[in-house]
């Protein structure tokens, strides 16, 4: 049987029906709304803190940047630098090449010029002193100068290539430091040029470095220079005498220790040699002694009170490099350039006749 439904019970269903669909919809929609403004809420309270994020990112890729651009910017001036050095330095080696090179004499009497300080040595063998600082014993046979060395190819370099001297009339200079000067023309590294001269006019090799090792950083300077020596020796390795050019640290314009030759005043040299106390791979130390040792035994017999007393230290000072490696400390800071150029006329004359 047919079952009739009236219309009257249909419109009751679909009410029925309609009001929770409506209801539900709704429902939806003021969620929707409640949703999104708490959203904006919390997208209007983050801005301050999403900025700062954002800030301190871009302040570190700033530093970054930054950090990057001083480096690129030291290399710049560093290159810069060296550049207006190498075409001075080009400009006085022509004018050198123009003036006849003055060798030192023989036939001339040295004098020691009294100063402040009095050099210290703890032990002397044949007539060339030595100040030993370290716990080795010095015997006969460690000190006897019995090294062969190849005195026709000579190493020079500069660890601490800016120390620079008293300004004087002829030679004055803006420092850089307390006597200091990246200014090659004005700092040790002139004086090695002169070395350089003098030795080649006794037809000996030179190989002049005047790489910075301490400028722009000053600490880390023997690592630097320990490169470029082995550097160079690894192109010549028959190299055997290896010089570090110095000017001694004191930075006192009182202390200037300086002897007259002839008419003329030199500063004075000192040997700084090191040993493999604090450090075993220098196994070269004993015979950069000998070599010292036979350098200074020429000097005494050419040019008495030339160099000062061998100081012979713990520390290795790159020496392990050659068995004639050293440092020669030229002068100190009161000494002027034209005193220390002057020493070179007579430590090349030595190297020559050793």
């Amino acid at each position: 049987m047919i079952k009739v439904i009236r219309a009257k019970d249909l419109i009751k269903y679909l009410v029925k029906i309609l009001i929770p669909i409506v209801i539900i919809m709704f429902s939806l929609k003021v969620i929707s709304k409640l949703k999104t403004s708490n959203i904006e809420c919390i997208k209007q309270s983050l801005p301050n803190i999403i900025w700062e994020n954002d800030n301190r990112e871009e302040k570190k890729e700033k530093k970054k940047k930054y950090a990057f651009l001083s480096e690129l910017e030291i290399m710049k001036n560093l290159k810069e630098l060296e550049n207006n050095n190498d075409q001075k330095l080009e400009d006085e080696k022509n004018h050198d090449n123009n003036e006849e090179i003055v060798k030192a004499r023989t036939d001339v009497t040295t004098e020691v010029v009294p100063n402040a300080v009095n050099p210290r040595s703890t032990n002397e063998y044949n007539g060339v002193k030595i100040n030993n600082s370290t716990d080795y014993a010095l015997t006969e046979d460690m000190l006897k100068p019995d090294v062969e060395i190849n005195k026709n190819k000579v190493v020079i370099y500069h660890t601490h290539t800016c120390e620079s001297y008293t300004a004087t009339e002829s030679y004055n200079y803006v420092q850089s430091g307390n006597f200091r000067s990246t200014d090659l023309n004005f700092s040790v590294a002139r004086v090695g040029d002169e070395l350089d001269k003098q030795l080649t006019s006794y037809g000996v090799q030179v190989i002049h470095d005047k790489t910075y090792h301490d400028y722009p950083a000053y600490n880390g300077s023997y690592g630097r220079s320990l490169k470029t020596a082995e550097s160079i020796l690894a192109n010549h390795s028959d190299a055997d005498i290896v010089i570090d050019l110095h000017r001694d640290a004191i930075a006192d314009e009182t202390y200037a220790p300086k002897v007259k030759i002839g008419d003329e005043y030199a500063s004075q040299l000192m040997f700084v040699m090191g040993s493999n106390v604090a450090n075993s791979i220098n196994a070269n130390w004993n015979q950069n002694l000998k070599f010292a040792i036979k350098v200074m035994q020429k000097a005494n017999e050419l040019y008495p009170g030339l160099f000062k007393p061998i100081i012979l230290r713990n520390s290795e000072y790159n020496q392990h490099v050659a068995k004639g490696a050293c440092i020669i400390e030229v002068g100190s800071t009161g000494n002027t350039l034209e005193e220390s150029m002057n020493s070179m006329k007579y430590l090349a004359k030595i190297l020559s006749e050793i």
